[in-house]
């Protein structure tokens, strides 16, 4: 886990002082700044890129797990050939002998 550094932690006063100063670490570093408010954290203040890349890891993390869902599901039996399913709703709205027979002739 990710800790917030000491040294990130400002308050919103210093930062409307300072502004040009803590823009400028924030565009060094990459690193996100803690704004405090009477002693409590209460904005993060983080670069355009940085922050673009912290996007980009949770996509990535959300797609590895739909991933990983998505194997545990075929792993258990839970998924059905797509081939099945057409049949089957073809079977449902057209009859049997309806557009999965000609799609079987294919």
């Amino acid at each position: 886990m990710l800790m917030v550094r000491l040294d990130d932690i400002r308050s919103l006063t210093d930062f409307q002082r300072n502004a040009r100063e803590h823009i400028r670490r924030l565009k060094r570093t990459g690193r996100p700044e803690v704004l405090t408010v009477k002693g409590q954290a209460e904005l993060v203040v983080q670069d355009a890129r940085a922050y673009q890349t912290l996007l980009d890891r949770a996509e990535e993390a959300e797609q590895r797990e739909r991933l990983r869902r998505a194997i545990a599901d075929y792993r258990a039996g839970r998924v059905r050939d797509l081939d099945d399913v057409l049949d089957d709703l073809d079977a449902k709205h057209f009859g049997k002998t309806g557009a999965a027979a000609k799609r079987r002739a294919r």
